[in-house]
């Protein structure tokens, strides 16, 4: 039975995400990019002007 599932990470690559999923037992079949949205950068502090 195939069943499909959607997942959001950060800071992982589908090779990670895919040997996790085998380590617990998880047979991929298959895994897609479908969206990948831009990070939020850090605030920087103002600077002062002379």
């Amino acid at each position: 039975m195939d069943i499909n599932y959607m997942l959001k990470v950060q800071d992982a690559k589908a090779v990670d995400i895919q040997k996790a999923l085998q380590a617990a037992g998880i047979k991929v079949t298959s895994i897609t990019e479908i969206f990948k949205e831009k990070g939020e950068e850090p605030a920087q502090a103002p600077q002062a002007s002379a």
